[in-house]
């Protein structure tokens, strides 16, 4: 495609153009790179659906082939055809996105260092040097300021345009260190082995896993988990000795049911390794004796359809959260001698009010996190006294337990942010009530101060009458009007809450006079466990109607107007970005959608495809007819027609292991294809990385400073 010039795609274009003007009798206008259509027959249920654009789905194979074949070229060409197209439409924008990329950095205290946390003797942290992209992760011996620096990411990499870490672990004699590093973005790690006391590598190497290791406690002994080559599911776990190769692992577990993954960790108190199986809505435990790393594994309770638990110990018991007779969770305990569920005891009832999170288990004390009413809620409960609350204040926020690993302590660590309050860590003295700040997030702007934002947690009504919560932030002082830009984003999938976080990054939208808005939807699950399971399978299209009629209610309510309002949405919210597109496009003056998942029949159909076939669950399995007409009634791809769309600017990584970039590429070529507006449609396909973006500190915000560039630009607004 590089070769052919955009004259000759015009042409190209006009020629085609003319044909279709015969079919339709509206005008079809476009601008940008004119994808080759082939068309692919796809039948299943007596049902036939053609694919002029299935030649852009490539093999894992053709992807890392040395020498790509002349079909890759073709695909290379056409994502480089859309980047280059990117550039020369938002090359008038170069220096306000500059200019907020330098606003965006420029917030962030370039010598940061995290909150240090105790381990074993240790004390644990990171830390950035001025002008480094990656971190240094150090500790120190408690009592000591000798920083020993563990690994060094700056200097690790080095040369290499994508460079990720994976998890760490140190043995329990803190001696070795064992840590992932994926180079691709493909989420596939390699483990290294380091000699935390000579500083010398290990020969040892581990690829093709998950990114982490779990020791028993005999400091020899390590558990991790691989994936397959081609699903990238994790499928089976391995022993390894040190000293010896890859090749002479022992598998302990290989989980062959493909709906499930599987992974394994130790428990709080040390003395047991689990292993873990999941679906969508069944999971299933295994434990061993840590100090026994070549005994036999023990099943906690057999995986049932719809069963739900996890499990964490205490004492003589395992405490067990699980939707069994729960559907917003419980927790029990059981004997470590006998944990089916026959002999599970209730701990914490069953709620229809609150939803059960997650528990942090101390000698003395139990902390529940549950949501109430939509909002993160932090229950203190002695074992032997009165529980109680611990009081936010905002309107809308995020509580959340963090790195707790001291079992035998008075003090809890939690976090704390919300749309107006950087990120804030704090120690909770659970006998006394008094707390310490021990870090908020610096935000390196003299003129920045909480007071000088607001917000605001506010219902629209959906169309069967649900009340849908709206979290909103802006800056005081601003005018909300028909003429307000306001940015809607969401999520709405796999039960995952769409938070009211802080971000010093959005301040550069809010000081130019953005409101910014969180619809919480049914398919997450801010309500309680009802709300997931209303945005789910068969219940699918709630999400994309609450979104809608979100949007609507702030239009509505004066906020902003449809000439000013934007959408945003990620990976599973891209899914949510494109239905939207296709339901409701007048609404919306522009829509991002990031690592769009909108080929929604033929991915959950290619059971090759990574994450496939562990989702079936969460939105059916097409080769039923049942699901496959529903997904068909809504799939973004699959919906695409000859009618106006809005602004839309769609991203993607042409690495990504879970919304492959094949994906947002299709979707945009037939939007070019059939759209009758003459709006910007633009693509944005980093050829270095995956889903998660950039792996530098400071790159990831150049795509950042890109979207924000894009609304900007279409509210006329320079600087």
């Amino acid at each position: 495609m590089k070769s052919i010039t955009y004259a000759l795609i015009a042409l190209l274009f006009f020629l085609i153009s003319c044909k279709t003007d015969q079919e339709n009798t509206e005008k079809i206008v476009t601008k940008g790179p004119i994808a080759k259509k082939l068309p692919e027959a796809l039948t299943i249920h007596n049902d036939t659906r053609i694919d002029n654009y299935f030649w852009m789905r490539l093999s894992d194979k053709q992807k890392n082939a040395e020498a790509p074949d002349e079909q890759t070229n073709d695909v290379l060409d056409y994502l480089n055809a859309e980047n280059d197209y990117l550039k020369e439409t938002m090359a008038h924008t170069e220096g306000l996105q500059k200019t907020i990329y330098d606003e965006i950095v420029g917030r962030i205290k370039k010598d940061d260092q995290s909150v240090p946390v105790n381990d074993n003797g240790y004390s644990y942290y990171s830390r950035f040097e001025e002008g480094g992209d990656y971190r240094l992760y150090c500790r120190k011996k408690i009592g000591s300021d000798m920083e020993e620096i563990m690994l060094n990411g700056p200097e690790m990499a080095e040369g290499y345009s994508y460079f990720g870490f994976g998890s760490r672990s140190v043995s329990p004699d803190n001696k070795l260190l064992t840590y992932g590093i994926d180079t691709v973005s493909r989420r596939r790690y390699t483990i290294c082995f380091k000699n935390l006391e000579s500083g010398e590598l290990l020969s040892d190497k581990l690829e093709n896993t998950t990114g982490g290791t779990t020791w028993a406690n005999d400091n020899k002994t390590v558990f991790y988990t691989t994936k397959d080559p081609e699903t990238l599911r994790s499928n089976k776990i391995y022993k390894h000795v040190l000293g010896t190769s890859q090749s002479e692992d022992v598998l302990v577990y290989e989980e062959k049911d493909e709906t499930f993954s599987c992974g394994i960790y130790k428990s709080k108190s040390k003395k047991y390794l689990f292993i873990w199986n999941s679906q969508t809505l069944s999971t299933e435990f295994h434990y061993l004796d840590a100090n026994n790393p070549d005994g036999d594994w023990t099943v906690i309770q057999p995986r049932e359809k719809d069963l739900e638990y996890d499990v964490s110990h205490y004492n003589d018991h395992f405490y067990i959260r699980t939707n069994l007779d729960a559907d917003n969770f419980r927790l029990v305990k059981t004997p470590v001698s006998a944990t089916t569920k026959e002999n599970w005891t209730d701990v914490i009832p069953h709620s229809e009010e609150r939803f059960l999170e997650g528990v942090d288990l101390f000698k003395n004390y139990l902390v529940v996190s549950e949501r109430v009413n939509g909002l993160m809620a932090l229950r203190v409960k002695p074992w032997n006294g009165e529980e109680y609350y611990l009081e936010f204040n905002d309107p809308a926020y995020v509580a959340y337990t963090t790195s707790n690993l001291d079992f035998d302590t008075k003090v809890l660590r939690y976090g704390y942010t919300s749309l107006t309050t950087p990120n804030s860590t704090f120690e909770y003295h659970m006998d006394t009530k008094e707390q310490v700040l021990l870090k908020q997030e610096e935000v390196l702007d003299p003129e920045f101060s909480t007071s000088n934002y607001l917000s605001e947690r506010i219902f629209a009504t959906a169309n069967d009458g649900t009340k849908i919560p709206i979290s909103i932030v802006y800056k005081k002082g601003i005018e909300k009007n028909e003429n307000t830009p306001l940015l809607l984003y969401s999520y709405g999938s796999y039960g995952s809450s769409s938070e009211p976080y802080f971000s010093s990054s959005r301040l550069s939208l809010l000081d130019r006079g953005f409101v910014y808005a969180i619809a919480h939807i049914r398919g997450g699950q801010e309500m309680g466990r009802y709300w997931y399971e209303e945005g789910k399978l068969l219940n699918k299209k709630n999400t994309f109607t609450d979104f809608i009629n979100a949007g609507e209610f702030l239009v509505e309510q004066g906020f902003t107007s449809s000439d000013h309002l934007y959408a945003y949405g990620g990976s599973a919210g891209g899914l949510l970005m494109g239905a939207i597109a296709n339901m409701k496009p007048e609404l919306w003056n522009g829509i991002i959608a990031a690592v769009p998942f909108v080929d929604v029949i033929s991915t959950m159909l290619d059971e090759t495809i990574p994450l496939t076939t562990f989702e079936f669950d969460e939105w059916g399995n097409p080769k039923i007819k049942e699901y496959y007409d529903y997904m068909k009634s809504y799939s973004p791809y699959d919906n695409v027609e000859a009618k106006a769309y809005p602004n839309m600017l769609i991203t993607t990584g042409y690495w990504d292991s879970q919304v492959q970039y094949w994906e947002p590429a299709k979707w945009i070529a037939k939007l070019r294809e059939l759209k009758t507006d003459d709006n910007l449609l633009l693509l944005d396909c980093n050829m270095d990385v995956g889903h998660g973006g950039a792996s530098g500190r400071f790159e990831r915000y150049k795509r950042e400073a890109l979207v924000y560039s894009f609304m900007l630009d279409l509210e006329s607004i320079s600087n």
